[in-house]
């Protein structure tokens, strides 16, 4: 029994404080019924639930999960330091079910997803003076769980399928495993909903919260994966007709003084003049020989999520985009570094989440994008092109020729097929897409495969086990500590 008191103390803790986002003061949450009583509170909770989503963002685990066990992006290797070997071994492939970074992307999902269940099932009996905030309310909250739920069935297929506050110990434990579709049905259920309640456009001191256009996006996007390309197409046609344009420059989506401009959909929203509100992703993704020189502070850098070779070279010669996401590290200890040597000396990082100057002690303002105008129009190239109807061209001619690249014209079904892949790669580049791109296009196994033999190739560190992409290596293992508490059947081959 203490295990299970264990578990639902966590699943109920993000109920036990407040993020400051959206300009709310701090709030304790409570499980208490009596705490649901009024309009202030319920604005509490939802904000809490968007705050939530910082700790996936900011934490050390799913972007590990999402970019570095995809081609864009490894690890700097430093034999000193063997503190993160559990994350450098997602990058590898050769994680076991205890791999601490699966366990804690699957404990704040599903934290998350509790704190969305708590605002569904409470808010119905509140009284608001208006109805449409009150639907708006049950909107976002179903958009933030359907996103949740999005990131789980891909990464981990069958999954519990917690769709009501979990209350007491023993509701923290189901034996019951939804089947991928059965967690399809209710993403798409949940995101419906979100565009039926949510609206359009917010008042500026209200940026960052879901719009009727992140939930058509994440519909969108659902239904692609589904290859329900109808479906898909309809879902973002209708994004396209909202207000949202590409930006004239690239950079501007990552930059902390134009973040929240026309391209942005839904977006981490980040904010240094608050202590717990920072984003500071480039003290993990900077090189570990860096800090100093890069951001004025000594000490090391994470030297995760370090740009691949693959990646640097996908870019075409007069790509605005490489400059704008990649910055290549000068210095002389690099050449302690094997990851160095294919840049000649260079160690290259993510200059997407890097701007100075930073605050007195640190802090960073970048906000983490989490669907861009310029997606929407490559995921419409790519349903298009696979439904062998419509003209696929104008939507990723536009994305091309904001990057200076030239249009395209007269490609075969499959040639554009690989083109808009690689489109797709280059324009999300560290922004939590590559993996899911792979499984959904097929190609997961067969590039990550090439990719490890490329890797090592020139990373004498590597050993002949690492990057063996099998199947059943396509899903994430279910952490083993659910497999215990739970009486799960683990994904097979784990």
């Amino acid at each position: 029994m203490k295990n299970r008191i264990y578990i639902i103390a966590f699943l109920v803790v993000g109920l036990t404080s407040c993020t400051k986002l959206l300009d709310v003061e701090p709030y304790s949450f409570s499980s208490d019924a009596n705490y649901y009583e009024n309009e202030g509170q319920i604005l509490r909770a939802v904000n809490g639930a968007y705050g939530s989503l910082q700790e996936i963002y900011t934490g050390d685990s799913f972007w590990a999960l999402t970019e570095m066990s995809s081609d864009n992006t490894n690890y700097q290797f430093d034999e000193t330091d063997r503190g993160a070997q559990q994350r450098e071994e997602i990058d590898e492939f050769l994680i076991s079910s205890t791999n601490n970074y699966v366990n804690t992307s699957w404990q704040l999902l599903y934290r998350n997803i509790q704190q969305t269940n708590v605002i569904i099932d409470r808010i119905e009996p509140v009284a608001f003076v208006s109805a449409e905030l009150k639907a708006r309310y049950i909107g976002e909250a179903k958009f933030l769980r359907a996103l949740q739920y999005f990131y789980l069935v891909r990464l981990f297929g069958a999954v519990p399928l917690l769709v009501k506050e979990v209350s007491d110990p023993e509701g923290a434990f189901t034996k019951v495993r939804a089947s991928v579709p059965e967690v399809y049905a209710q993403i798409i259920l949940d995101a419906k909903d979100a565009v039926a309640k949510l609206p359009a456009t917010y008042e500026s001191n209200a940026r960052g919260r879901a719009t009727k256009g992140a939930a058509l996006t994440l519909l969108g996007e659902v239904y692609l994966t589904l290859k329900d390309y109808t479906s898909a197409i309809a879902n973002l046609q209708q994004v396209v007709a909202m207000n949202y344009t590409l930006v004239p420059k690239y950079g501007d989506n990552f930059n902390p003084a134009t973040k929240n401009n026309s391209e942005s959909i839904f977006s981490i929203q980040f904010d240094a003049g608050i202590q717990s509100e920072a984003s500071n992703f480039i003290f993990m993704f900077g090189p570990r020989n860096g800090k100093k020189q890069l951001t004025g502070y000594t000490g090391n850098l994470g030297g995760s999520n370090i740009p691949t070779p693959s990646l640097v070279n996908a870019y075409e010669v007069g790509d605005l985009r490489k400059e704008e996401s990649i910055q290549m590290f000068s210095d002389p200890s690099n050449v302690n570094f094997e990851e160095s040597k294919a840049f000649g000396g260079k160690i290259p990082f993510i200059k997407k989440y890097y701007h100075t100057p930073f605050t007195e002690d640190g802090r960073a303002n970048e906000n983490w994008p989490v669907y861009r105008y310029s997606h929407v129009l490559l995921m419409l190239a790519e349903a298009t092109n696979e439904l062998g109807s419509g003209d696929q061209y104008k939507y990723i001619n536009p994305v091309r020729q904001r990057a200076n690249l030239a249009p395209l014209s007269g490609l075969s079904q499959t040639a554009f097929r690989d083109a808009v892949l690689k489109e797709e790669r280059v324009e999300l580049a560290f922004e939590n897409h590559r993996w899911f791109q792979l499984l959904r296009t097929g190609k997961a196994a067969e590039i990550m495969n090439q990719h490890g033999t490329e890797e090592k190739l020139r990373l004498t560190r590597l050993s002949s086990a690492s990057y063996n992409v099998q199947p059943y290596k396509l899903l994430f293992p279910i952490p083993e500590r659910e497999i215990r508490l739970n009486g799960f059947a683990q994904n097979p081959g784990w």
